[in-house]
Protein backbone atom coordinates (compact mmCIF):
# COMPACT_ATOMS: atom_id res chain seq x y z
CA UNK A 1 0.00 0.00 0.00
CA UNK A 2 2.82 2.67 0.95
CA UNK A 3 5.17 1.88 -2.18
CA UNK A 4 1.70 2.52 -4.27
CA UNK A 5 1.23 5.88 -2.61
CA UNK A 6 4.69 6.52 -3.07
CA UNK A 7 4.60 5.83 -6.97
CA UNK A 8 1.76 7.99 -7.11
CA UNK A 9 3.73 10.93 -5.61
CA UNK A 10 6.28 10.50 -8.02
CA UNK A 11 4.08 10.02 -10.97
CA UNK A 12 1.58 13.15 -10.12
CA UNK A 13 4.48 15.40 -11.36
CA UNK A 14 5.38 13.58 -14.31
CA UNK A 15 1.97 14.05 -15.34
CA UNK A 16 1.65 17.49 -14.63
CA UNK A 17 4.47 17.86 -16.83
CA UNK A 18 3.00 16.19 -19.67
CA UNK A 19 0.12 18.26 -19.15
CA UNK A 20 2.01 21.12 -19.60
CA UNK A 21 3.98 19.99 -22.55
CA UNK A 22 1.34 19.33 -24.12
CA UNK A 23 -0.35 23.04 -23.52
CA UNK A 24 2.74 24.35 -24.27
CA UNK A 25 3.51 22.60 -28.00
CA UNK A 26 -0.12 23.80 -28.98
CA UNK A 27 0.27 27.00 -27.70
CA UNK A 28 3.62 27.61 -29.27
CA UNK A 29 2.75 26.34 -32.51
CA UNK A 30 -0.53 28.54 -32.21
CA UNK A 31 1.49 32.16 -31.33
CA UNK A 32 3.99 31.21 -34.21
CA UNK A 33 1.33 29.62 -36.65
CA UNK A 34 0.41 33.42 -36.88
CA UNK A 35 3.85 34.58 -37.78
CA UNK A 36 4.11 34.73 -41.46
CA UNK A 37 7.57 34.02 -42.63
CA UNK A 38 9.68 36.12 -45.22
CA UNK A 39 9.81 33.49 -47.70
CA UNK A 40 6.10 33.03 -48.07
CA UNK A 41 6.52 29.13 -48.20
CA UNK A 42 4.00 27.19 -47.11
CA UNK A 43 4.41 24.03 -45.30
CA UNK A 44 4.03 22.02 -48.23
CA UNK A 45 6.58 24.03 -50.30
CA UNK A 46 9.14 23.68 -47.77
CA UNK A 47 8.80 20.16 -47.33
CA UNK A 48 9.16 19.65 -51.56
CA UNK A 49 12.12 22.38 -51.93
CA UNK A 50 14.42 20.71 -49.45
CA UNK A 51 13.84 16.98 -50.72
CA UNK A 52 14.51 18.42 -54.10
CA UNK A 53 17.68 19.82 -53.36
CA UNK A 54 19.08 16.99 -51.42
CA UNK A 55 18.51 14.47 -54.47
CA UNK A 56 15.30 12.94 -52.67
CA UNK A 57 12.08 12.74 -55.83
CA UNK A 58 10.55 9.21 -54.65
CA UNK A 59 9.13 10.79 -51.14
CA UNK A 60 5.36 12.07 -51.61
CA UNK A 61 3.73 14.99 -49.73
CA UNK A 62 0.56 14.70 -48.61
CA UNK A 63 -2.50 16.54 -46.54
CA UNK A 64 -3.82 14.46 -43.67
CA UNK A 65 -6.55 15.51 -41.33
CA UNK A 66 -6.68 17.47 -38.00
CA UNK A 67 -3.98 19.28 -35.90
CA UNK A 68 0.31 18.77 -35.36
CA UNK A 69 -0.50 15.44 -36.84
CA UNK A 70 2.41 15.72 -39.16
CA UNK A 71 5.08 12.60 -39.43
CA UNK A 72 6.86 10.52 -41.91
CA UNK A 73 6.04 7.50 -43.35
CA UNK A 74 8.89 5.39 -44.50
CA UNK A 75 7.06 2.54 -45.74
CA UNK A 76 4.81 4.44 -47.63
CA UNK A 77 7.58 6.66 -48.58
CA UNK A 78 4.87 10.01 -47.64
CA UNK A 79 5.55 12.77 -45.67
CA UNK A 80 2.26 13.59 -44.30
CA UNK A 81 1.18 17.00 -43.02
CA UNK A 82 -1.46 18.22 -41.25
CA UNK A 83 -3.89 20.92 -42.57
CA UNK A 84 -2.86 23.25 -39.71
CA UNK A 85 1.09 22.72 -41.68
CA UNK A 86 0.38 22.23 -45.25
CA UNK A 87 -0.89 25.59 -46.59
CA UNK A 88 0.27 27.77 -44.04
CA UNK A 89 3.30 29.88 -44.65
CA UNK A 90 3.94 30.77 -41.17
CA UNK A 91 7.01 30.93 -39.34
CA UNK A 92 5.90 27.52 -37.25
CA UNK A 93 4.75 25.46 -39.93
CA UNK A 94 7.98 25.48 -42.02
CA UNK A 95 9.76 24.65 -38.64
CA UNK A 96 7.31 21.53 -38.21
CA UNK A 97 7.37 20.65 -41.73
CA UNK A 98 11.35 20.98 -42.01
CA UNK A 99 11.26 18.87 -38.81
CA UNK A 100 9.53 15.92 -40.98
CA UNK A 101 11.87 16.32 -43.66
CA UNK A 102 14.72 15.96 -41.54
CA UNK A 103 13.85 12.49 -40.36
CA UNK A 104 13.41 11.43 -44.38
CA UNK A 105 17.56 12.98 -44.52
CA UNK A 106 18.32 10.36 -41.19
CA UNK A 107 16.91 7.62 -42.89
CA UNK A 108 18.81 8.47 -46.63
CA UNK A 109 22.06 9.07 -44.66
CA UNK A 110 21.27 5.84 -42.51
CA UNK A 111 21.41 7.57 -38.72
CA UNK A 112 21.70 4.84 -36.68
CA UNK A 113 19.06 6.16 -33.98
CA UNK A 114 17.17 6.11 -36.38
CA UNK A 115 17.92 2.43 -37.39
CA UNK A 116 17.14 1.36 -34.03
CA UNK A 117 14.21 3.27 -33.51
CA UNK A 118 12.61 1.69 -36.34
CA UNK A 119 13.53 -2.07 -35.83
CA UNK A 120 12.03 -1.13 -32.53
CA UNK A 121 8.41 0.04 -34.21
CA UNK A 122 6.73 -3.53 -34.93
CA UNK A 123 7.72 -5.03 -31.55
CA UNK A 124 6.79 -1.48 -29.46
CA UNK A 125 3.31 -1.28 -31.13
CA UNK A 126 2.35 -4.86 -30.25
CA UNK A 127 4.50 -4.22 -26.74
CA UNK A 128 2.53 -0.80 -25.59
CA UNK A 129 -0.86 -2.45 -26.07
CA UNK A 130 -0.26 -6.04 -24.10
CA UNK A 131 2.11 -5.08 -21.32
CA UNK A 132 -0.25 -3.14 -19.24
CA UNK A 133 -3.28 -6.20 -19.29
CA UNK A 134 -0.62 -8.62 -19.54
CA UNK A 135 1.13 -6.93 -16.32
CA UNK A 136 -2.59 -6.77 -14.27
CA UNK A 137 -3.83 -10.46 -15.51
CA UNK A 138 -0.74 -11.83 -13.93
CA UNK A 139 -0.57 -9.96 -10.68
CA UNK A 140 -4.58 -10.89 -10.36
CA UNK A 141 -3.69 -14.54 -11.34
CA UNK A 142 -0.73 -14.53 -8.06
CA UNK A 143 -2.51 -12.84 -5.98
CA UNK A 144 -5.70 -14.41 -6.29
CA UNK A 145 -5.14 -17.44 -7.62
CA UNK A 146 -2.09 -18.73 -6.13
CA UNK A 147 -2.75 -22.46 -7.25
CA UNK A 148 -2.47 -21.00 -10.89
CA UNK A 149 1.03 -21.77 -12.30
CA UNK A 150 1.42 -18.97 -14.86
CA UNK A 151 0.62 -15.85 -12.74
CA UNK A 152 4.54 -14.71 -12.16
CA UNK A 153 5.31 -15.62 -15.48
CA UNK A 154 2.30 -13.13 -17.17
CA UNK A 155 4.31 -10.55 -15.19
CA UNK A 156 7.47 -11.14 -16.36
CA UNK A 157 6.04 -11.27 -20.11
CA UNK A 158 4.48 -7.80 -19.47
CA UNK A 159 7.35 -6.02 -17.75
CA UNK A 160 9.38 -7.27 -20.59
CA UNK A 161 6.75 -5.86 -23.27
CA UNK A 162 6.89 -2.72 -21.50
CA UNK A 163 11.01 -2.27 -21.16
CA UNK A 164 10.95 -3.07 -24.89
CA UNK A 165 8.49 0.08 -25.41
CA UNK A 166 10.42 2.46 -22.84
CA UNK A 167 13.56 1.67 -24.90
CA UNK A 168 11.51 2.79 -28.19
CA UNK A 169 10.55 6.18 -26.07
CA UNK A 170 14.74 6.30 -24.87
CA UNK A 171 15.90 5.83 -28.53
CA UNK A 172 13.26 8.38 -30.19
CA UNK A 173 14.85 11.32 -27.92
CA UNK A 174 17.67 11.78 -29.79
CA UNK A 175 16.18 11.02 -33.50
CA UNK A 176 13.94 14.14 -32.39
CA UNK A 177 16.45 16.20 -31.33
CA UNK A 178 18.87 15.53 -34.84
CA UNK A 179 15.89 15.98 -36.76
CA UNK A 180 15.22 19.34 -35.38
CA UNK A 181 18.72 20.29 -35.67
CA UNK A 182 18.71 19.02 -39.31
CA UNK A 183 15.42 20.68 -39.89
CA UNK A 184 17.12 24.60 -38.40
CA UNK A 185 19.85 23.82 -40.84
CA UNK A 186 18.33 23.20 -43.32
CA UNK A 187 15.75 25.81 -43.58
CA UNK A 188 18.42 28.47 -43.39
CA UNK A 189 20.55 26.95 -45.46
CA UNK A 190 17.56 27.17 -47.88
CA UNK A 191 16.51 30.54 -47.51
CA UNK A 192 13.24 29.77 -46.17
CA UNK A 193 13.74 31.15 -42.61
CA UNK A 194 16.37 33.90 -41.66
CA UNK A 195 18.73 33.81 -39.24
CA UNK A 196 16.45 36.36 -37.24
CA UNK A 197 13.58 34.01 -37.79
CA UNK A 198 15.55 30.80 -37.15
CA UNK A 199 14.81 31.52 -32.63
CA UNK A 200 11.20 31.19 -33.46
CA UNK A 201 11.22 28.15 -35.41
CA UNK A 202 13.48 27.04 -32.67
CA UNK A 203 10.74 27.32 -29.80
CA UNK A 204 8.17 25.67 -31.75
CA UNK A 205 10.69 22.35 -32.22
CA UNK A 206 11.84 22.64 -28.41
CA UNK A 207 8.02 22.83 -27.05
CA UNK A 208 7.13 19.65 -29.13
CA UNK A 209 10.40 17.92 -28.03
CA UNK A 210 9.42 18.57 -24.24
CA UNK A 211 6.40 15.69 -24.85
CA UNK A 212 8.98 13.02 -25.64
CA UNK A 213 10.81 13.89 -22.97
CA UNK A 214 7.63 14.21 -20.52
CA UNK A 215 6.60 10.60 -22.66
CA UNK A 216 9.78 9.27 -21.49
CA UNK A 217 9.93 10.46 -18.01
CA UNK A 218 6.63 8.82 -17.12
CA UNK A 219 7.51 5.44 -18.68
CA UNK A 220 10.16 5.49 -17.29
CA UNK A 221 8.29 5.55 -13.26
CA UNK A 222 6.12 2.60 -14.61
CA UNK A 223 8.98 0.62 -15.66
CA UNK A 224 10.47 1.42 -12.59
CA UNK A 225 7.71 0.51 -10.30
CA UNK A 226 7.05 -3.13 -12.83
CA UNK A 227 10.71 -3.91 -12.09
CA UNK A 228 10.72 -3.82 -8.63
CA UNK A 229 7.53 -5.80 -8.62
CA UNK A 230 9.57 -8.23 -10.95
CA UNK A 231 12.46 -8.06 -7.75
CA UNK A 232 9.91 -8.65 -5.08
CA UNK A 233 8.19 -12.05 -6.89
CA UNK A 234 12.08 -13.18 -7.08
CA UNK A 235 12.89 -12.83 -3.67
CA UNK A 236 9.75 -14.45 -2.63
CA UNK A 237 11.08 -17.26 -5.17
CA UNK A 238 14.12 -17.73 -3.36
CA UNK A 239 12.96 -17.20 0.22
CA UNK A 240 10.55 -20.21 -0.78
Amino acid sequence: MYSYLLFLLILIPFLALSAYASAKVNSTYAKYDSVPNRSRMTGYDTATRLMARRGVTDISVNRVGGRLTDHYNPAKKQVNLSQSTYGSASVASVAVAAHEIGHVMQKQKGYVPYKIRNILVPITNIGSRLALPVILVGLLLDIFWQAVPYGEWAVYVGIGLYGLSTLFMLVTLPVEFNASRRAKKMLVEDGILTEEELPAASKVLSAAAMTYVASLLISLVYFLRFALIFLSLVGRNRRD
